[in-house]
Order: C-alpha cells, then sequence, then structure tokens
C-alpha cells in the first residue's frame, strides 16, 4: 500500500470518527444544555465551534471522497455527502442554528450521514486498492 493511500484511509477514517461523534454530540447537546441549569452552570458562546467544525468537515470530506472519487470512480459516496453538507450548513449558517430541537435533529441526521459517506468511501477504495468488485 503506498503512502497516498495510507493518507487517504487515516483521513476517511479520521473522517468517520468525528462524524459520529459529532452526531453522537448533537444528539446528546440539548440534554446536556437542560440540565445545566439545573446543575447551577451557565453555557455561551460555543456557535463559533459549531461553524469551525462544518467548515473543516466539509474540506475533510470533499478531499478525502475527490481523491477517493479518482480510485474507485463510484459516485455512492458523494450520494450520502451533499445531502449531509446540505443539512448542516442549513442547521449551522441559518436561523436554525439556535439549538433548538430542529437544529440538533439536522445536525445529528447529516453527522451520521457524513460519517456513513467516510465509510463507504473507504470501503469503496479498499474494494479498488484489492481489486476486487
Amino acid at each position: 500500500m503506498s503512502t497516498s493511500e495510507t493518507t487517504l484511509r487515516r483521513a476517511d477514517r479520521f473522517g468517520f470518527a468525528a462524524s459520529f461523534l459529532c452526531a453522537l454530540h448533537c444528539a446528546l447537546l440539548p440534554v446536556l444544555i437542560a440540565l445545566l441549569p439545573a446543575l447551577g452552570l451557565n453555557v455561551g458562546g460555543w456557535i463559533d465551534l459549531d461553524q469551525g467544525f462544518v467548515i473543516f468537515a466539509t474540506l475533510l470530506a470533499g478531499t478525502t471522497l475527490t481523491l477517493g472519487y479518482r480510485r474507485h470512480r463510484a459516485f455512492r459516496a458523494w450520494a450520502l455527502l451533499l445531502p449531509a453538507l446540505a443539512l448542516v450548513w442549513v442547521a449551522t449558517f441559518s436561523p436554525l442554528h439556535h439549538h433548538g430541537l430542529t437544529h440538533a435533529v439536522l445536525m445529528t441526521i447529516g453527522g451520521l450521514m457524513l460519517a456513513a459517506a467516510h465509510f463507504v468511501n473507504l470501503r469503496l477504495s479498499h474494494t479498488a486498492a484489492t481489486g476486487s468488485r
């Protein structure tokens, strides 16, 4: 396996793990925010963190899926990625970004789809590298 293949696989694995953790974060954060006042804590100013993560996730996914597509020539991972990015961008850069239930649902679904896109790209790249289809 060449260095570029190893790097691509690592990037896809990182993207899968980060997207899955993002989906968990988005699903559990509303519960945490609801519990914080009961614990006497106050939270604010996390908006830029979410926006920065969405931009990073977009760049990582776009890069790894582009490199993967050049190898396996299958559009399946992109079919998951594009709607996933639409969901997370709408939830993050629209009035929905007030961390309400709609924001959490869109980010959770988008994060899971983003993780699935990385996983599919990883599998397709592996299949193309081993020559078995």
